[in-house]
């Protein structure tokens, strides 16, 4: 069976389950943010939908309930990184309120945020996007009708499902959400932030719950019976990431394949070389006056410690050539003094004759000299006669230069009438005749000169004074500042000034830029609009679709001539872009040709979407249908309207939108929206807030520095906002359908466009049934990633079929 098939096979095998909730699971948002302790401004406990528990009223624009920063975190710790949960509420939302219940937000990312648009009849669900992207999903429905409503709404990976009331209203398949929040983030309670999105009304038991399908909680009798999305999701998840340990395991083992071939036959051991001898694992022995040992490849040594000798009589403590420690010798006694085992002395006899004795087997032996003693090229005055030889020799002789027992790090020095050993500078001796010497560690001992800024490193018979990060020497022992600022060894912002510091710099951006110094961005005072970028200091680059010094202005492409629609279509004029919609009569074919030419006829009298009353006979028309009355009959000319019937000339406003007035004539229904008057004082506020004077119902721009009218409208961060008696209201920007495997949103636009090269896409159907096979003849799922055999930055993804490789950000 392949792997798609087993997939489904698992995904449709259901299993009946019960239902609980772990309290470890559960974010009740009335008891983290303790509102029944009071403490908040505008939010008073009220009598609720049932008396299980707490209610509470919101009104008010003066409150700011949002939880503490050490609660926040500890909400974060239950939700980060979570592909499940499920936000819960019961509520009564005044009529006509725009608000959000609950909104998580980190600067100005809404990672989760639950909202209720009375003013459009909308229910919307904000979040960030694995793709790093803002998404708004919109679910057409109307909450703020001053009654109690259930309301969940259930996410699973890229499955979300509305339910209001215990009634599923809407059940989507959406780029699933990217729950990486960080620990700084925000929580609100019936709020966006302290200016806008006020929820005014009750709210009761509001709450998260990290896992799916938690609206039952709410509707016990809607009981999972099936694997979540997210379920599926996982498994497939989890089969990528096997086929990734699979890809990397076969890379490893055939590296080791290779390596195992070339050790055949060889047997493998770290070794120590020391003075051209090598010592194998564990091997010890003696280096003078320290006992070594080569353990993994590294010499390791410890110094002889010497016990005081304890000799017998007849015998004396001396050094031996070859051992450390002193050893008990055989003594001579000569001349009334003791020489040990090869002491040499000379003596002269009554003649003058000089006679060499050693000492040998505890008596002196008389040796003969094989030669005679060499001629002198100095004045007797400059010779010296030697107790240990005959021969006299020169003053200044080189002892040295005749053999001596200085070991390693220490220096033979020749003396009037023989030579002593001196440990070198930076060593001290192991033994009383300085032939045996260790180092030094001058670090340690603080018998070092280094200065302030630097750190001191001991070396073989020295040390190193090494200079701080971020200075330069002066000399060996001490270090100054280093001017980072000066020699452009700084990460300051090219709009930045670079200020140098004891140990390293700061930065601060510049006179009309902003920032921490390292990134710096410019200032336009908040007034570039419709989405327009401040690139220098009061300066605004404008959107695709905006004009204007401050992007203030719509370019209106219908009225400008930019746009040609077919003549079945009508050219509509959208904030920042515009759109071929199709005339009153006709529909798209679904090729949804951008210029209209996929508009074709609606046959209104087939369809039954006409007006014409029984006595009437529908025509249809290009574009349109006629009431035509048979011959020979006395037609009324009343119209079918909502199954009731309008008399010829009637006029009367909808139920279901007061701002829109309609009129029967000769069979069928004209509608209009209500023409305002603001010089009428009776005028309709709600239909008409152009005409509302009062202060009270102006709005605040969202960076707080412009203020508009009730019924203005304007663009922010690809949004369509409109200021309605006080409330700012805002919503995705309608979009011209794209019906294409690939899309991608240009840089500075809102909308998607088709794009045929799918390594440009940032949006693609996934079709998992359209794998890749990447450089270890592994198949890939559409939708899967990788980092590429041999490098360590660069990524590549599977997209249905096509492999994409770049570098990967977290590289940059």
């Amino acid at each position: 069976m392949g792997l798609l098939q087993l997939f489904l096979v698992l995904f449709l095998i259901c299993t009946c389950s019960g239902f609980g909730v772990d309290p470890a699971l559960r974010i009740s948002l009335f008891d983290e943010l303790t509102l029944g302790e009071g403490g908040f401004d505008g939010v008073t406990q009220v009598q609720g939908f049932h008396s299980e528990s707490r209610a509470f009223h919101f009104q008010g624009t003066s409150r700011e309930v949002k939880a503490p920063a050490e609660v926040s975190k500890q909400m974060v710790q239950k939700l980060k990184g979570k592909n499940e949960f499920t936000v819960l509420a019961t509520l009564k939302q005044d009529h006509l309120n725009s608000g959000v219940i609950l909104s998580i937000h980190h600067s100005e990312h809404r990672f989760l945020e639950l909202e209720s648009s009375g003013q459009r009849s909308e229910v919307r669900l904000h979040y960030r996007t694995k793709s790093q992207q803002d998404h708004t999903e919109v679910f057409p429905y109307s909450l703020a009708d001053d009654q109690w409503h259930k309301v969940s709404v259930a996410v699973s990976a890229s499955h979300v499902i509305l339910h209001v009331d215990c009634n599923r209203i809407y059940e989507r398949v959406v780029e699933a959400p990217f729950m990486d929040i960080p620990e700084d983030t925000s929580f609100w309670l019936g709020q966006r932030n302290a200016a806008h999105g006020f929820f005014k009304g009750v709210m009761q038991d509001v709450e998260i719950l990290v896992m799916p399908q938690g609206y039952i909680s709410q509707c016990p009798d809607l009981n999972r019976t099936c694997p979540t999305c997210n379920d599926f999701h996982g498994l497939v998840q989890k089969i990528m990431e096997l086929q990734d340990i699979l890809a990397k395991t076969s890379s490893k083992l055939s590296r080791a394949e290779e390596k195992m071939n070339g050790l055949d036959g060889c047997y493998c051991e770290r070794t120590c070389s020391v003075k051209g001898v090598v010592y194998r694992e564990d091997e010890g022995w003696t280096d003078g006056c320290r006992n070594c040992t080569c353990t993994n490849g590294t010499v390791q040594c410890e110094a002889i410690s010497c016990p005081p000798p304890q000799c017998p009589a007849g015998t004396a403590p001396a050094y031996v050539k070859g051992a450390c420690c002193k050893e008990c010798l055989p003594v001579c006694l000569f001349g009334g003094r003791e020489l040990v085992e090869g002491d040499q002395r000379a003596v002269r006899d009554s003649s003058d004759r000089c006679l060499l004795f050693e000492c040998r087997e505890r008596s002196m032996h008389r040796v003969v000299p094989n030669d005679p003693c060499p001629e002198l090229n100095c004045p007797e005055s400059e010779q010296i006669t030697l107790s240990s030889r005959c021969c006299k020799v020169c003053r200044g002789h080189d002892f040295c230069s005749e053999g001596h027992g200085c070991m390693e790090h220490s220096d033979c020095v020749n003396l009037e009438a023989g030579d002593c050993c001196v440990c070198k500078d930076g060593f001290r001796p192991l033994r009383d005749d300085n032939a045996y010497c260790e180092d030094i560690d001058e670090c340690a001992e603080g018998k070092h000169y280094c200065r302030e800024n630097t750190m001191c490193v001991n070396t073989p018979g020295s040390f190193m004074c090494i200079c701080h990060t971020g200075y330069i020497r002066i000399d060996d022992y001490s270090c100054t500042e280093h001017d980072e600022c000066l020699s452009g060894l700084h990460n300051c912002d090219e709009n930045a000034l670079c200020f140098n510091m004891v140990g390293g710099h700061s930065c601060s951006c510049k006179p009309g830029y902003t920032g921490n110094g390292t990134v710096c961005k410019a200032m336009c005072d908040g007034l570039c609009q419709n989405g327009g970028s401040c690139v220098s200091p009061n300066n605004c680059v404008c959107q695709q679709g905006f004009t204007g010094e401050r992007c203030e202005t719509d370019i209106d492409e219908c009225v400008d001539g930019f746009v040609e629609c077919d003549s079945k279509s009508t050219c509509v004029n959208l904030p920042g872009w515009y759109h071929c919609e199709c005339r009153d009569g006709y529909h798209d074919n679904g090729l949804f040709s951008a210029n209209g030419e996929s508009c074709v006829d609606i046959n209104e009298c087939k369809t039954g979407r006409n007006t014409c009353a029984n006595d009437t006979v529908c025509f249809n028309l290009e574009g349109g249908y006629d009431c035509r009355c048979p011959h020979g009959h006395n037609c009324t000319g009343d119209c079918i309207h909502d199954n009731k019937v309008k008399h010829s000339g009637q006029i009367w406003v909808l139920d279901s939108d007061r701002c829109s007035v309609c009129s029967c004539q000769a069979g069928q229904v004209m509608c209009r929206r209500m023409v305002c008057d603001c010089d009428n004082p009776n005028a309709d506020l709600f239909c008409c807030p152009e005409c509302d004077p009062r202060l009270s119902s102006q709005c605040l721009h969202q960076n707080g520095l412009l203020t508009y009218g009730s019924g203005d409208t304007w663009v922010e961060n690809c949004q369509q906002c409109q200021c309605l008696q006080g409330q700012v209201d805002c919503w995705p920007l309608p979009c011209p359908p794209v019906d294409c495997e690939f899309t991608m949103v240009p840089e500075g636009e809102c909308c998607p466009r088709c794009v045929t090269d799918p390594c440009q896409a940032d949006t693609i159907r996934n079709d998992i049934t359209k794998t890749c096979t990447d450089e270890h003849n592994i198949s890939r799922f559409s939708g899967s990633s990788w980092i590429k055999h041999g490098t360590e930055c660069t990524l590549c993804q599977c997209k249905n079929g096509h492999i994409c490789c770049s570098v990967d950000p977290m590289c940059l």
